[in-house]
């Protein structure tokens, strides 16, 4: 199955959230098995997670409660995601290594991506953004040099916005 969604390349926690969308053609990658075998493979984790009604669950779950955490600022499910691992270090040869351990294999990509999210609420919580387009769901990691993008591509939802404001001018 190839990839069907409309925007990909984010980081773990937004590239989750973006396993639903709206627009012409909603969708959500995550309703069925072949649609989480396709996302654990697109991530790399399609050899450690096994693909299974549990594991599917496990990913709606924290899928849920990163929403929540972006959207209402409300931490409570992150945090009860966040339960189900943590990191272990260790120093190799090669230098230091942290190696996520979960109590249970179907939680490591939620895991992975709640504490993705983590990560990017450390380094820039207001650069986590929805897609300004008011029919658009999808999330985006604002990389901008001066950090005022607005939406998940300006292609699409971009060129959808300025051109409705155009036409309301023209009018």
């Amino acid at each position: 199955m190839r990839d069907p969604r409309p925007h990909t390349g984010e980081p773990p926690a937004l590239d989750l959230l973006n396993t639903r969308w709206a627009g012409a053609e909603p969708g959500d990658l995550l309703t069925d098995l072949d649609g989480l075998r396709t996302w654990l493979e697109l991530i790399g984790l399609a050899d450690r997670v096994p693909v299974d009604e549990h594991a599917l669950t496990a990913l709606h779950t924290a899928r849920g409660a990163i929403h929540d955490a972006v959207t209402r600022a409300d931490h409570t499910a992150l945090n009860r995601v966040l339960d189900h691992g943590r990191i272990r270090r260790e120093l190799t040869d090669e230098g230091p290594r942290d190696i996520p351990e979960v109590d249970d294999p179907v939680w490591l990509p939620g895991w992975l991506a709640a504490d993705n999210l983590l990560h990017l609420i450390t380094e820039a919580p207001h650069r986590i953004r929805q897609c300004a387009h008011p029919d658009c769901v999808l999330f985006f990691y604002d990389t901008s040099k001066n950090g005022t993008r607005r939406w998940h591509s300006m292609a699409t939802c971009g060129n959808r916005t300025k051109a409705a404001r155009h036409y309301a001018k023209s009018s």
